[in-house]
């Protein structure tokens, strides 16, 4: 497993384009999490709203396609796809745009080196500033970061939080003590579909200004 994560981690470095801190639009600039494609127990999991893996499949890839457009650009926090380089091959030549992925744990085990010129970059982890917005960008929620309490964001996936502000069983309890500043850009808390980075502007922007807001 140590091999794996140390080859991981070297191709990792070989392929970084996007650099620390650099400052990029947010027009067309779309996150989203735990899409778990092929993933069948999934279904079980997190009670998603589809008859089988194959609905499941095809409503996400839709529901991206809809949002994100060829050139736009794809922050995916993690988790992506279970199988080899076939079943990822398969769902990254349906989608829609440029796709940055940061490392997810299931990934770790699904993730092949030969997948990673299929990505605008892989990392463990981004810090990034859009439209001079810093935000790291994280598979899992942190407890705190750097000016947590300020102006830095911190967008995650990982917890599968639900519209009503729950998340897995083993997580829920944990959810409450999220900052206003961090969002769960994952699939099952954002309609099954990416979400721009104009969205969760305006939805931590709501927080901060004491309007209700429910889903982290």
């Amino acid at each position: 497993m140590k091999d794996k994560l140390d080859t991981i981690a070297l191709h990792l470095m070989q392929a970084c384009k996007l650099k620390p801190g650099n400052t990029l639009s947010g027009k067309k600039v779309f996150f989203t999490s735990d899409t778990h494609f092929g993933h069948t127990s999934i279904l079980r999991h997190c009670n998603r709203p589809f008859g089988d893996i194959e609905e499941m499949n095809q409503a996400l890839i839709e529901n991206w396609n809809r949002v994100v457009g060829k050139n736009d650009l794809v922050f995916h926090l993690g988790d992506f796809a279970f199988g080899g380089a076939e079943v990822w091959n398969r769902f990254l030549d349906q989608l829609n745009g440029r796709i940055v992925l940061v490392v997810g744990n299931h990934d770790i085990y699904h993730l092949r080196s030969e997948m990673l010129e299929r990505f605008e970059q892989v990392a463990f982890e981004l810090y990034v500033i859009i439209d001079n917005q810093p935000i790291f960008l994280n598979h899992h929620p942190f407890l705190s970061y750097g000016d947590s309490h300020g102006h830095v964001w911190q967008l995650f996936g990982h917890v599968h939080t639900r519209g009503n502000g729950q998340g897995k069983d083993k997580d829920k309890q944990r959810l409450p003590l999220l900052m206003a500043m961090q969002y769960d850009v994952g699939v099952d808390n954002n309609n099954y579909t990416p979400v721009s980075f104009y969205q969760i502007r305006d939805i931590i922007s709501s927080r901060t200004t004491g309007q209700m807001q429910t889903s982290f």
